[in-house]
C-alpha cells in the first residue's frame, strides 16, 4: 500500500499527528543549528540536515555509531564517558569536543542533551543541539594565555608587586616579594605587614596609606623595610585603586622598588655636597661653568656669595664687567680675551660689590670644550681680600721691624762707626797740615802740596762712602728688589763688623766663592740679616774661653740656589727647640728681644729663600740662608 493510500486509510488525528510532525522536521532541518536525537538507551536516531550537512554524513551514516565518525579523535573517549554519565544520570547534560566539518576543519562545540519523560517520568527521547563556540575558545585560550604571560610578568618583575582590598588589607605578593621579604601575603595579612616596616616610619606609614585607602587618591610613600636577611633597606610603594563599573573601589595594585642604594647614593652625594659648600666657604672660593658664546653661566653658592648677587637673578659677563674695579678692567679684559685663545687663564682684579665694599680676587679657568665656536670655561674665583691686606700689613710689620733691629744694632756698631769714621778724618786733617806747611815754605813746595791735597780727597771721599753705608743701613725705607752680589754685600757688612767682633776676640774667616750668581732682592735687607747672623754668632761664644772663637763665614752654589752659611765654635742649641729658634720673641740670651731671626727669616722668605740651622759636628751650630740665583 502506497503512503498516499495509507494516509487516505488513516484516521484524522493521525493525519494530523504527521502532518505536524513533518512540518516540525521542516522546521529543525532549516534551522542554522546542529540538533539531534537519541533513544532512551542514548544510540543516535535523529540529525537535522543543517548536523549532516555541516560533518558531510548521510542520515544513514549517522545513526548509530556513525555520527562519532566526525569527532575528533582526541576528544572521543571523553565525549563518550561524559555522554555515558548524562545518560546514568538521567537529567540534562553538557559536553564539549571537537567536529570535523564537511571540509575538514575541526571546530570546538557544545553538545547540550536533555531528556523527554513520558506520564510516568520514564525518559522516552533525548533531544540535543550542538552549539559552536570556537570563537570563544579561541577567546578563552588567548585569555588564559594573556593570564599566564600577565603572571609570568609578574612574578619575573624586578619589583615587589603587591595588591590590597578595598579595606587595605594585603591579600597577594609575587614571587619576588615573597623572596625579598621571607613572608607570604597570608603570613602578612590582617595588619601583620606592618611588622615588616621599620618601627621609626610605622605610624608615618600607617597614616599614608589609611589617607589614601580613605580618599581614594594615589598612593605614593618612601619608608625603610626589613628584608628576609633582617637588614632594613629603603624603599619606595605606590599603588593605584581598581575601580568597578559604580566607580567603588575592589581591589589596589601596587610595587615596592629597593631604592636603599640609590638612597645612600644620594645621601653621600648630598654629605659631598655640603662638605664642597662648606669648603668653598671657608676658602673664600666659587666655582663656575661659562658657556661664552651663549653667556650662560652656572654659579656655585658661594661664588654669589662673593660678587653679592642675588642666586635668582641671571648671571651675565656685562653685570660682572659692571663691578670690576676701573682700574683693573683693561686688564681684565685683556687676560679674558687671551683665555679665549689659550687653554687657560689667570687673572687678579679687584670688584666693588653693590654694596660698595672693594674685594681682591684671584681666579682661574680651564677651557674644556670648543665647538663651532662655543668656548666653555670651568674655573673658580677665590675670595683674597683677607689675604692681600694681611699680607700688606704683614710687609708693613717686617719693614718696621727690620727698622727696630736696624736701631737696635747702632749701641754696638758704634765703636765700628767710630773706627770706621776716624781714620779717614785723622788722614784729612793730617794731609791737610802738612799741605800748609808746604805752601808755607820758602820757596813753597807745590808738588808736595799737591800730592798732600790729593790724599786729602781720597780720604774725604772714603768717609763719605762709610757715611752713606750707615744711612742706608739705618735708614727706614721700603724695600728695592735689584741685581744684588751677595759676596759684594757681605764684604760690606764684613767691614763694619770688624772691629766689633775684634772687640769680643771673634776670629773672622771668610770664604766666599769666586763664581758666585747674583741674587734678585733688597741688598739692605740682606745685609741686614747677614749682619744678624754675625751679631748672633758673636754672642753665643761670648762665654767660649777653652778654645778659640772662631767664626767662618762662606757662599757657595748649589743647584739653583745662592747659600751664605755662618758657622760658630760656641755651644750649640738643643735640638728640641730648633724649630723655635726662628719665633717671634724666642731667645736664648739673657738680654735678647729675639725679635733678629723671626725678622731674618721674613726677610729670607719675602725673597722666596729659605733659612735654617744645623748643630756642627763639633761644637758649635752653623746658619744658613738659600735664595734662588737671579736669571735674567
Amino acid at each position: 500500500m502506497s503512503s498516499s493510500e495509507g494516509a487516505r486509510g488513516a484516521t484524522a488525528p493521525q493525519r494530523a499527528h504527521a502532518d505536524e510532525e513533518r512540518n516540525l522536521r521542516l522546521v529543525i532541518d532549516t534551522i542554522p543549528a546542529l540538533a539531534w536525537s537519541a533513544r532512551p538507551d542514548g544510540s543516535a536516531e535523529f540529525f537535522s540536515q543543517y548536523y549532516l550537512d555541516y560533518v558531510g554524513l548521510s542520515a544513514d551514516q549517522a545513526r548509530g555509531p556513525g555520527w562519532t565518525a566526525a569527532v575528533h579523535p582526541d576528544d572521543l573517549s571523553g565525549l563518550l564517558a561524559t555522554w555515558q554519565r548524562i545518560l546514568d544520570a538521567g537529567a540534562p547534560g553538557e559536553a564539549e569536543a571537537r567536529l570535523r566539518k564537511h571540509d575538514g576543519e575541526y571546530r570546538w562545540f557544545l553538545f547540550r542533551a536533555t531528556p523527554l519523560h513520558d506520564d510516568t517520568g520514564a525518559i522516552v527521547k533525548w533531544y540535543g543541539v550542538n552549539t559552536d563556540i570556537e570563537d570563544r575558545k579561541r577567546a578563552e585560550d588567548a585569555l588564559r594565555q594573556s593570564e599566564r604571560q600577565f603572571r609570568m610578568l609578574v612574578e619575573t618583575i624586578p619589583a615587589l608587586v603587591w595588591r590590597g582590598t578595598a579595606t587595605g588589607d594585603l591579600d597577594y605578593l609575587n614571587r619576588r616579594a615573597v623572596e625579598y621579604l621571607g613572608h607570604t601575603a597570608q603570613s602578612l595579612s590582617g595588619g601583620r605587614w606592618l611588622e615588616v616596616i621599620h618601627p621609626d616610619h610605622r605610624e608615618a606609614t600607617v597614616r599614608r596609606w589609611m589617607e589614601s585607602v580613605t580618599t581614594g587618591a594615589s598612593y605614593n610613600d618612601v619608608y625603610r623595610l626589613r628584608r628576609a636577611d633582617g637588614e632594613f633597606r629603603w624603599t619606595q610603594s605606590v599603588g593605584e585603586p581598581f575601580r568597578d563599573a559604580e566607580g567603588r573601589i575592589t581591589q589596589w595594585y601596587g610595587v615596592i622598588v629597593d631604592i636603599d642604594d640609590r638612597t645612600r647614593a644620594e645621601q653621600e652625594l648630598r654629605r659631598a655636597y655640603d662638605s664642597f659648600e662648606a669648603n668653598q666657604r671657608l676658602s673664600r672660593s666659587g666655582n663656575f661653568t661659562s658657556d661664552i658664546a651663549a653667556d650662560d653661566h652656572i654659579w656655585s653658592a658661594e661664588l654669589y656669595r662673593i660678587f653679592e648677587f642675588d642666586p635668582t637673578t641671571k648671571v651675565t659677563m656685562q653685570a660682572v664687567r659692571d663691578i670690576i674695579h676701573p682700574q683693573d678692567l683693561s686688564a681684565f679684559d685683556d687676560v679674558f680675551a687671551r683665555g679665549l685663545r689659550g687653554p687657560d687663564f689667570d687673572v687678579s682684579f679687584r670688584i666693588v660689590t653693590p654694596g660698595g665694599t672693594v674685594k681682591h680676587l684671584h681666579g682661574v679657568a680651564h677651557l674644556v670644550e670648543r665647538v663651532a665656536g662655543r668656548p666653555l670655561f670651568i674655573g673658580a674665583i677665590q675670595d683674597v681680600t683677607e689675604q692681600v691686606r694681611a699680607e700688606a700689613a704683614l710687609n708693613k710689620a717686617r719693614a718696621e721691624l727690620a727698622h727696630v733691629t736696624r736701631l737696635a744694632t747702632m749701641s754696638t756698631l758704634t765703636a765700628s762707626i767710630t773706627h770706621e769714621v776716624n781714620q779717614p778724618l785723622s788722614g784729612i786733617i793730617t794731609n791737610a797740615s802738612t799741605c800748609v806747611r808746604m805752601l808755607d815754605a820758602k820757596p813753597p813746595d807745590l808738588d808736595g802740596a799737591r800730592e798732600t791735597a790729593r790724599r786729602t780727597i781720597r780720604d774725604g771721599n772714603r768717609a763719605a762712602e762709610v757715611i752713606s753705608r750707615l744711612r742706608a743701613l739705618f735708614t727706614r725705607k721700603e724695600s728695592a728688589f735689584e741685581s744684588v752680589d751677595l759676596n759684594a754685600a757681605t764684604r760690606e757688612v764684613i767691614a763694619l763688623a770688624t772691629n766689633e767682633l775684634q772687640t769680643h776676640r771673634v776670629v773672622l774667616r771668610s770664604d766666599l766663592a769666586a763664581d758666585l750668581p747674583a741674587i734678585h732682592g733688597d741688598r739692605i735687607q740682606l745685609q741686614q740679616v747677614v749682619l744678624n747672623l754675625l751679631r748672633n754668632a758673636a754672642d753665643a761664644m761670648a762665654a767660649v774661653d777653652d778654645r778659640p772663637r772662631q767664626l767662618l763665614i762662606t757662599t757657595r752654589r748649589r743647584d739653583d740656589d745662592v747659600v751664605l752659611s755662618v758657622r760658630d765654635a760656641g755651644p750649640g742649641f738643643d735640638p728640641q727647640v730648633r724649630d723655635q729658634l726662628f719665633e717671634a720673641f724666642y731667645t736664648t740670651k739673657p738680654d735678647g728681644m729675639g725679635i733678629g731671626l723671626s725678622v731674618s727669616r721674613s726677610i729670607v722668605e719675602g725673597h722666596h729663600g729659605r733659612l735654617w740651622a744645623d748643630l756642627n759636628d763639633g761644637p758649635g751650630a752653623t746658619f744658613s740662608l738659600a735664595i734662588p740665583a737671579h736669571t735674567l
